[in-house]
């Protein structure tokens, strides 16, 4: 398609698009947003005990504690700000995200917030009591029986209604402030100033949009801390296969059973160079260890905290092993009453074919001995 010609007139042509309505809408629905993070109170830094003598210390980022319960306020602030000081989340019109559920959760609640309509749209296999909280947030449930086709239908929903497809996997890493402005980097070594290693010799993430890892990555290069960052990544997920293969382009058949985390494909919000290392963590250990957590600090969590602690475990383990001491930071991403059905269920286990028995003395080793078993 041929663009118009261009008529040289001498003449300075001038298109006014300013909307004053549009503005005073914007003004105060980006005053929500920020008002939000205002009167949130910084989450906390909990500790795993460990033996003293070892002379390392073990931390949780609570992420629960946000009011939408989950790591992923957050992103859903950041993406909010974003996408309304780009000017592409506008009155009356829905945001629409793939989501398998936190992330939509918190969404639903910025939406609600601002008086805009949101739809999820998210694997039928989504826990019950997510979508529950969604739509007590005002939000609307859109299931797909195949998880990667969830891109597509958010985009074609965004079509049909006239919204905005917030796009997580895309836009996470660029949404947040990564130098600082209490993000969750800036807030860890905050809490660490006043501990015997306030600079953790690895912080362990895991990942979904993969925005989380990248800021912190990022935040320990600016600040130049010797912080090393190690992403766990479930069984089902291609993030540790496209980072060690150095392949963007690989990809996987059936979807993570630890929500949250875990793609199939290698999302635009992941960036490989940033981290130092990751594992890959089987299903059953993570079910183990946020089984574990429970045990040691009486909290319940999700199976994405559960990925992250084997990964943070097993770091812990190499330095006892090494006489080594310092810190290991990992995050509590979101609690375990959405998951009774799932993570705390014998049954559910045995549906699914998972045996964490070995998982679980793995763990008791550790803690017990200090040695972590071949």
């Amino acid at each position: 398609m041929s663009s118009p010609q261009q008529t040289r007139t001498g003449e300075t042509l001038d298109v006014d698009h300013s909307d004053a309505e549009y503005r005073a809408w914007l003004k105060e629905a980006v005053r929500k947003v920020q008002a939000d993070a205002n009167r949130s109170a910084d989450t906390h830094l909990l500790r795993f005990p460990l033996p003293e003598k070892w002379g390392i210390d073990l931390y949780l980022k609570d992420e629960s504690t946000h009011p939408t319960g989950s790591l992923k306020h957050r992103l859903a602030r950041s993406l909010f700000l974003y996408g309304l000081c780009n000017g592409w989340i506008r009155p009356g019109r829905p945001v629409i995200e793939a989501s398998s559920g936190s992330t939509a959760v918190s969404e639903a609640y910025f939406a609600g917030l601002i008086g805009v309509p949101f739809i999820a749209v998210m694997p039928r296999t989504t826990s019950a009591e997510k979508c529950r909280l969604i739509e007590f947030h005002g939000g609307q449930c859109h299931f797909v029986d195949d998880s990667r086709k969830m891109y597509e239908e958010s985009a074609a929903l965004a079509v049909e209604t006239g919204g905005h497809y917030m796009d997580q996997f895309t836009y996470a890493e660029r949404a947040t402030d990564w130098r600082g402005n209490n993000n969750i980097a800036e807030s860890i070594f905050r809490q660490l100033e006043l501990e015997r290693f306030p600079e953790p010799a690895w912080i362990v993430a895991t990942a979904g949009t993969g925005g989380t890892s990248a800021t912190l990555a990022r935040y320990v290069h600016y600040m130049q801390y010797d912080t090393r960052i190690c992403v766990a990544d479930p069984e089902n997920s291609c993030f540790f296969e496209g980072w060690t293969t150095g392949d963007p382009d690989v990809t996987c058949d059936c979807g993570s059973r630890i929500e949250g985390i875990g793609r199939p494909r290698m999302e635009p919000s992941f960036v490989p160079g940033a981290i130092d290392r990751m594992m890959k963590v089987p299903d059953a250990a993570s079910v183990a260890a946020v089984r574990a957590l429970e045990q040691a600090i009486g909290r319940k969590a999700g199976g994405s905290t559960g990925t992250g602690l084997w990964s943070a475990l097993k770091i812990v383990a190499e330095m006892v092993a090494e006489g080594r001491s310092g810190s290991v930071v990992t995050l509590l991403c979101d609690p375990g009453d959405r998951y009774l059905d799932k993570y705390y269920s014998d049954e559910w286990l045995a549906e699914q074919g998972l045996d964490i028995a070995p998982y679980t003395a793995a763990i008791t080793s550790l803690l017990e001995t200090g040695v972590w078993p071949a």
